[in-house]
This record gives structure tokens, C-alpha cells and sequence, in this order.
């Protein structure tokens, strides 16, 4: 700055000084400005965001190399003091605006070991976070291979996209070994089908069980491959591991007819209530049901589970049974199978009715994994299956919002919980 600018800054008053923000935009729109006169692209291979991401990665570079040797470049300081610059190697790393070419600084004993890009590098970070965003939303590798060619100009192998998303797997298993709260008002446990090419195409569950903790947020406790074919011995490996991890109680269990997994909860947790998802209750229900009576059929089967007492819902079921049974006996046997679980809610009050199984906490979690497993068709392995649904259960809430509305929604219920549990959740808070 020349001493005839420093005079002029100085003379400004104060309530005429200007933002040190509106200078930064002065200075960007000028250096937009500049490049579009001179016909240079703002994106693209060459463009004015690779060359600024070019100088902002190459500047601290050479402040490493500085204070890796102790002196800066053409320092007499350094003239046969050991150790010395030995000039750059060029390395094109893959960053969020395209491959971008730079020059990283070597030293002649080979020492330096650079921070901002490590040796070998080839991608920043935020490359490997979009490369696992495509992958979440059911892109396949072929898939996000083409996007980074045709968007960003990047020529990114199959093999390299597969091992960045394969580091989400040390972040399942990591994420499934970790401690628990000891009481959990309510663990959604539910089946996702996914189709899994091994010798031959077939139907494969993925179970993921989602815990409601006793501050209001929801916890992923874990993913599971099965085969469609578990009973009570697989459900108490899987209930044996969660209360390893620390899980001593759990007040409601919502699941939708797992056969063997009402008697392992109650070897695990005896006093833990078994829920039938009320919402799977009525979804199967409709499977039966002609498109012409799906109206009728919904109006008379919500005096049922919106009854006040499980007689009046009995009594209620009984006319849906005499009107219907005849048309629809499958739905008749699908309710009297799971009577014996679909009943406890009834004798909730209306908050943990609304929360427990009007608005299905799992619910909004099945629709994002569906949408990704769909987007794929099917899956080579079941370990591939693992990775897409755990990428898209990662993906739910990147901004933390929607835990936090969750939170707040779940506060009154919460309070219930523990009136009408014995006050087993606030004692798991002390």
C-alpha cells in the first residue's frame, strides 16, 4: 500500500469507513470482472476457480516448506546450512471444482512432509464427502464415475470411487460398537428388502434398529443382514449385542411381526412392552384390499385403532369383521395374529399413541433408504447392500435441523413415558 493510499484511509471518518465485508466484495467482483474481459471461464478445466484453488492450496505450501527448513526462500540464512529446497514435483489433485494441478515443494533430504496435501494424495476431503453423497442417493459407481467426468472433468476409476465409499463400513462397524444409554424409551426395529445378486437374484432383509434416547433424539443402534429366515436365536444375538453395549432397559419395542423376536425381548428385557407398528398394521392390511373399497375399509378400521380401551377396539373390530370378513378374510386373520401385540398402545395416553405410531419415527428413515436401494436395483453382495443403506441413513440430516425439530416434538411424550412407565425413564437420568 503506497503512502498516498494510507493518507486517504486515514481521512475517512469513522462512520464513513467502509465494511471491511464490502471490501471483500469489491475485491472478488473485480477479480470476476477482470477474468470475464479477458475471456477466461469461471468453471471448468483452466477456469478462475481451479486457479484460485491452484494458489490457495500452492500459498501455504510454501509456508510449510519455510518452516519446515527454519528460512525463507533465498534466505542467506540458509546457504550451506544442511538440509535445502530441491525445487517441486508437480501432483494433480481431485478437488470439489475439478483436477487441479500444483506444485508442492521438496527438500533434498526428502523430510519435508507436507500438511495442506499430503504426499500421495490425490484427493481433498471434501471430494470423498461428495463421492459418498452421490453414493447415498443410490448412484452407482458407474454412475458417479460419469458424473465426476462429465461435471467436473475428473477422470476417477470404478475401483476409486469403491474404496472411498468403502470407509463408511469402518464407520458402521465403529458406530456399532459404541456405548449406549442404559434406558431407551422406544427402539423402532424394522426389515428393509433389497435385492442381492449372490449365485441368484433373491429378496435379502436388512433389519435396522432406531432408538428414540431419553433426551428426545434418534440413534441408529445398528444395521443387519439377514436371509428372511431368523427366528428367536437371531433375534437374541442381535438384543444380546445392543445390551452389551450398555442398553439395561428399553420401555416400548415397535416391530412388525418378526417371528422369534417377542420371546428373545422378553428373555433380554422382561419388562420391555412388544408394539406391532400400527403403520405396518394398516399397510399390510390394504395389500388385500380392492382399490374400489380402500376409502370404506380405511373408515372403518380407524375406529379401531383409535379406540380409547382395547374392549371398545375389540367391539369395533368385530363389526369390521361381520361387514368385511366375508370379502377380506385376510385381513381378518392378519389382525387377530397380531392382536395380542397391536393392543398395548391402547392403553397409552394420546401423546405416546401420536408418537409411538401415527408419526412412526422409522418411517421417514425407511423412505430415504427405499428411495437409494431402489435407485440401485440390486446388489452384488450383501456387503454392498450394508454400505448403501448405512450411506443413506448418514445422509438424513446434514444440518442437524431435523434432529432438533425431532427433539421438540418428542418432549410432551417423553414426560408421559414416564408417568405411565413407573418413572423408569427419569430414573435412568439421575
Amino acid at each position: 500500500m503506497t503512502s498516498d493510499n494510507v493518507t486517504e484511509a486515514e481521512s475517512v471518518e469513522p462512520s464513513e469507513a467502509v465494511p471491511a465485508k464490502s471490501v471483500d466484495d469489491r475485491l472478488i467482483d473485480e477479480l470476476v470482472g477482470r477474468a470475464q474481459a479477458e475471456g477466461m471461464q469461471l468453471t471448468g478445466e483452466g477456469g478462475l476457480l481451479q486457479e484460485l484453488t491452484k494458489r490457495l492450496l500452492e500459498s501455504p505450501l510454501k509456508g510449510e516448506i519455510t518452516d519446515h527448513l527454519g528460512y525463507d526462500k533465498h534466505d542467506p540464512a540458509g546457504k550451506n546450512g544442511g538440509n535445502s529446497r530441491n525445487g517441486t514435483r508437480a501432483n494433480t489433485v481431485l478437488t470439489d471444482v475439478g483436477p487441479v494441478e500444483i506444485a508442492v515443494p521438496r527438500d533434498r533430504e526428502g523430510s519435508f512432509e507436507p500438511k495442506i496435501v499430503k504426499k500421495r494424495q490425490k484427493r481433498l476431503s471434501g471430494v470423498d464427502e461428495m463421492v459418498i453423497s452421490l453414493a447415498a442417493k443410490g448412484l452407482t459407481t458407474g454412475e458417479v464415475q460419469a458424473h465426476l467426468a462429465e461435471v467436473y472433468g475428473a477422470d476417477v476409476s470404478r475401483q476409486t470411487i469403491s474404496t472411498i465409499t468403502d470407509k463408511v463400513l469402518e464407520g458402521m462397524a465403529e458406530g456399532q460398537n459404541l456405548p449406549l444409554d442404559a434406558v431407551h424409551p422406544v427402539v423402532f426395529i424394522d426389515a428393509i428388502h433389497v435385492k442381492i445378486r449372490d449365485g441368484a437374484v433373491a429378496n435379502r432383509p436388512i433389519y435396522v434398529a432406531l432408538a428414540v434416547t431419553a433426551e428426545g433424539r434418534r440413534d441408529i443402534l445398528g444395521l443387519w443382514a439377514g436371509d428372511g429366515g431368523e427366528g428367536a436365536k437371531h433375534w437374541m444375538h442381535i438384543l444380546t449385542e445392543i445390551k452389551n453395549r450398555g442398553v439395561s432397559d428399553v420401555l416400548i419395542l415397535v416391530c412388525d411381526g418378526l417371528k422369534g423376536l417377542p420371546d428373545a425381548v422378553e428373555t433380554i428385557w422382561p419388562r420391555t412392552i412388544v408394539q406391532t407398528c400400527v403403520v405396518h398394521l394398516l399397510r399390510n392390511s390394504f395389500r388385500y384390499v380392492a382399490r374400489q373399497d380402500w376409502d370404506k375399509i380405511a373408515k372403518v378400521l380407524k375406529p379401531v385403532h383409535s379406540a380409547a380401551t382395547e374392549d371398545a377396539a375389540l367391539e369395533r373390530f368385530a363389526k369390521f369383521a361381520d361387514a368385511w370378513g366375508k370379502k377380506y378374510p385376510a385381513i381378518v386373520r392378519l389382525w387377530e395374529n397380531a392382536w395380542e401385540e397391536f393392543t398395548p398402545f391402547l392403553r397409552f395416553d394420546t401423546e405416546i399413541r401420536r408418537i409411538v405410531c401415527t408419526t412412526n419415527a422409522i418411517e421417514s428413515v425407511n423412505a430415504r433408504i427405499r428411495r437409494a436401494t431402489k435407485a440401485r436395483g440390486h446388489f452384488p453382495n450383501e456387503q454392498a447392500a450394508l454400505k448403501c443403506v448405512y450411506m443413506a441413513i448418514m445422509s438424513l440430516d446434514p444440518t442437524g435441523k431435523g434432529q432438533a425439530r425431532w427433539t421438540m416434538r418428542w418432549k410432551t411424550a417423553l414426560n408421559a413415558f414416564d408417568i405411565t412407565l413407573d418413572g423408569r425413564l427419569s430414573a435412568a437420568r439421575q
